[in-house]
């Protein structure tokens, strides 16, 4: 059965992407894995470099972009689930191309529950685990669960497998310890410390003893400089360290690297924390998977972002930029990052509560949007759950001129026309932010898919 469902599943991914109704992302890999369950395995083994995985609560789709850039300038093939389907489907979708080149590499953005799954299948040659927060508990569970299920899928790959890890993420760094084949990420700049533990940080205990950590630096949410008082475990050296970070608003920031060929200064041309983090676990994936530094650093300087990851588009003379927000820890870098801008901001917010952005919006009472009071003039709220993204804002002090408008097309051509600036912010969760690429695209103002 595998030639001919893996046959009727490009066309059904070309039919899709010709009618312009989806990218054929989801429904062609849904097909084949529904008619040949064995399929992703197969296809896999079709890739003569094997697979690299890549998984993270916050950062994955970004990250992988940014791999993808310094492998594609080295001039690797690659077979990529580019839209961001990271589900299995997505994954069998992408290796229907698999086979077609010499040399394929399989680079896959990987859902954090759907890991084992993907994993088990393809058994990578690579798996990149970028960090842990909570989110969407009610379709995902608690962090600890997550953390244990990848501690299983890690145990399962020693030995065959290579894995770079985030040093500053406690229940990732506890991943790699006393395993050979692990290489580590971190940020080494004290001057991007926080005076102290956010609201929102997850992961506060050790996980071999259960004592809280003591921090000496804390950047992002958990993510730190930790150690613990009683067992005397503490985070791991990174190999690869961001150790000066000059952080420029939306316009990117300044990094240097530390890494085993050598320093590197780049300018990143995305904003906030949370990117730096995202270019450290992509450097030190392509070393490890024998990229040039200096390669690594053009791609790094040149790149793009993804779309609604930091993404600027003009609409009717105004220039909208494109910030996901999904969880406590992500929405909390946006605002840090806003709060860097130049006078009063214009704000159009998404808020939706469908099942892939998780029914449970309370998230939103853990994010620190009181960051904002004084700073935002017009805020435009929409989304399935409009009224209580703006009560939060009224609850986080914001004085500003506050709308209310469900249907998010009507609510974003008011956030542009009522706009007192060049710039407007736009903050949508997950399947806002896809109404938000739908709605552009049939405007002419953005291609639909990512492929």
């Amino acid at each position: 059965m595998f030639r001919p469902a893996r046959s009727l599943a490009r066309l059904v991914r070309a039919v899709s992407r010709r009618s312009g109704r989806s990218g054929g992302t989801t429904a062609p890999g849904r097909l084949l894995l529904k008619t040949s369950p064995g399929a992703l395995g197969r296809m896999g083994r079709e890739l003569d470099d094997g697979s690299l995985l890549v998984s993270a609560t916050n950062g994955k789709t970004t990250t992988s972009a940014m791999i993808a850039a310094c492998l594609e300038q080295a001039g690797r093939p690659l077979v990529h689930n580019r839209a961001g389907s990271n589900m299995s489907w997505g994954v069998a979708t992408a290796l229907l191309d698999a086979g077609r080149e010499r040399g394929q590499l399989g680079l896959f953005e990987v859902d954090e529950a759907w890991l084992p799954k993907v994993a088990a299948d393809l058994h990578p040659r690579l798996l990149l685990l970028a960090n842990l927060f909570r989110d969407q508990l009610d379709r995902y569970g608690e962090l600890e669960l997550l953390a244990d299920r990848w501690a299983e899928v890690v145990g399962r790959l020693d030995g065959h497998s290579r894995f770079v890890l985030n040093a500053d993420d406690p229940p990732v760094a506890d991943l790699g310890r006393g395993r050979d084949g692990v290489t580590y990420f971190g940020l080494e700049d004290d001057s991007q410390a926080l005076p102290s533990m956010q609201h929102a940080a997850d992961s506060k205990h050790c996980r071999n003893c259960g004592a809280p950590y003591e921090y000496d630096a804390i950047y992002l949410g958990h993510l730190g400089r930790y150690h613990c008082p009683n067992c005397g475990r503490r985070r791991p050296d990174p190999v690869v360290a961001a150790t000066r970070v000059k952080l420029e608003g939306m316009s990117g920031s300044q990094v240097d690297l530390r890494t085993p060929q050598g320093e590197l200064s780049l300018r990143l041309p995305l904003p906030g924390l949370y990117n730096v983090y995202n270019a450290l676990a992509a450097t030190a994936t392509a070393l490890e998977l024998g990229m040039p530094l200096a390669g690594v650093g053009r791609a790094l300087e040149g790149f793009a972002g993804s779309f609604g990851r930091v993404e600027t588009i003009p609409i009717k003379g105004r220039d909208v930029s494109i910030l996901l927000i999904k969880n406590p820890a992500g929405a909390n870098e946006v605002l840090r990052t806003l709060i860097l801008e130049d006078g009063r901001l214009d704000l159009w917010l998404a808020l939706n509560d469908r099942i892939a952005d998780g029914r449970d919006v309370s998230w939103i009472w853990d994010a620190d949007f009181e960051l904002l009071a004084g700073r935002v003039r017009r805020a435009v709220c929409t989304g399935t759950r409009a009224e209580e993204m703006a009560l939060r804002l009224k609850y986080a002090g914001i004085d500003a001129e506050l709308h209310v408008e469900r249907d998010l097309e009507t609510a974003l051509d008011d956030a542009v026309e009522g706009a007192a600036g060049e710039r407007i912010f736009a903050l949508p969760t997950y399947t806002a932010l896809l109404e938000l690429r739908d709605l552009l695209a049939r405007r002419g103002l953005a291609r639909r898919w990512s492929e």
